[in-house]
């Protein structure tokens, strides 16, 4: 073949080889990237705080759907982020680092000190979100795409009966939790999360971080608990608790009666109320897997609602429950009036 043969032939490719040139540099750059499952975990746990991005997203525990739009940022200092419910009752929360602002409209005044993050919400409380290797095994699971987004897989296996498993789904980009179940050791699926839309941006305005409902507003701020304060629980202490959990943080109430524990990944909390005669029901309840188990005790004649609320298997709750025991220093403090819902 000559050279005036070859000509409009190797013209001809031109157009072609543009195009695909084209969109080789217009894939996302991943160079870089983590390699091993513990890697991703490290990446994902700087992208919950630092990543700034809105979106909606479903979340399903057992019988229970709900989809929420969320706003997130890293700002001054801080993470910030504003949540609202798009389904069935209305409402919204805004989170300014340890402040916390919420507005239910159809139920008017909401006690936050009474209400536990769990599963993807619950970085207010752990504050790190690397699971230790001695509780959990960690691997690679296959690339799959969320939301429009190509992300790596992580299973995280529990290595004992305490504690559920885990399945994350990461943005290959940012490392950012675009998807999530939570797992029995044989493979239920309790609970569900994942984004149907995600716009990861460089920053957000100051206005989609203010409260816009209408209603009754509570504030309740989130205490960190410092090293010497780890285990010191004013009237209360714990028997018991599963290896790992070790305590991250305590809602703010008028006696400190409440305390949260996290491994790193899971939380659950520990509430020590008085109540007087009890006329509620005690047991075990769970919602996805969410546990929530109450136990009634008493200490010189007063009576205590002890109550354990996470994602933990009924028999952990039930044995973190059995173990509290009230000191009567509490009991000598004022009664609070008895519970009737």
């Amino acid at each position: 073949m000559n050279k005036s043969t070859m000509m409009p032939f190797s013209h001809s490719l031109q157009p072609l080889l543009a195009v695909v040139l084209a969109a080789l540099f217009a894939l996302p750059a991943y160079a870089d990237q983590p390699e091993t499952a513990e890697q991703w975990l490290q990446k994902l746990a700087s992208a919950m705080s630092l990543s700034a991005y809105r979106g909606v997203f479903v979340y399903a525990r057992g019988e229970q759907v709900n989809s929420m739009q969320i706003a997130h940022r890293f700002h001054d200092g801080e993470v910030q982020e504003r949540l609202v419910q798009l389904d069935g009752e209305s409402g919204e929360i805004v989170r300014k680092g340890e402040r916390i602002f919420c507005v239910l409209p159809d139920h008017g005044r909401v006690k936050l000190d009474q209400i536990i993050a769990s599963g993807p919400f619950a970085e207010p409380f752990t504050r790190d979100l690397a699971p230790d290797g001695r509780w959990y095994q960690a691997s690679l699971m296959d690339e799959s795409r969320v939301a429009g987004h190509e992300t790596v897989g992580v299973a995280l296996d529990a290595r004992d009966e305490h504690r559920y498993s885990y399945r994350l789904w990461l943005e290959k980009g940012s490392g950012l939790l675009v998807k999530s179940h939570v797992q029995t050791v044989d493979g239920k699926v309790l609970e569900r999360f994942q984004f149907t839309t995600l716009e990861l941006v460089d920053g957000l305005p100051d206005s989609e971080f203010e409260l816009q409902s209408q209603g009754p507003e509570v504030e309740r701020r989130l205490h960190t608990v410092a090293g010497d304060e780890r285990g010191r629980l004013e009237g209360w202490h714990l028997n018991w608790r599963p290896d790992g959990f070790s305590p991250s943080a305590v809602p703010r109430s008028g006696n400190k009666q409440a305390v949260a524990f996290s491994d790193g990944l899971a939380t659950f909390s520990v509430f020590v109320e008085s109540v007087g005669t009890l006329v509620m029901p005690t047991g075990a309840s769970r919602i996805g897997a969410t546990t929530a188990y109450m136990r009634y005790v008493k200490a010189e004649d007063q009576g205590f609602l002890v109550t354990v609320v996470g994602e933990i298997p009924p028999a952990t709750a039930m044995r973190v429950a059995e173990s509290v025991e009230v000191d009567s220093s509490l009991s000598t403090r004022p009664q609070a009036e008895t519970h009737d819902n």
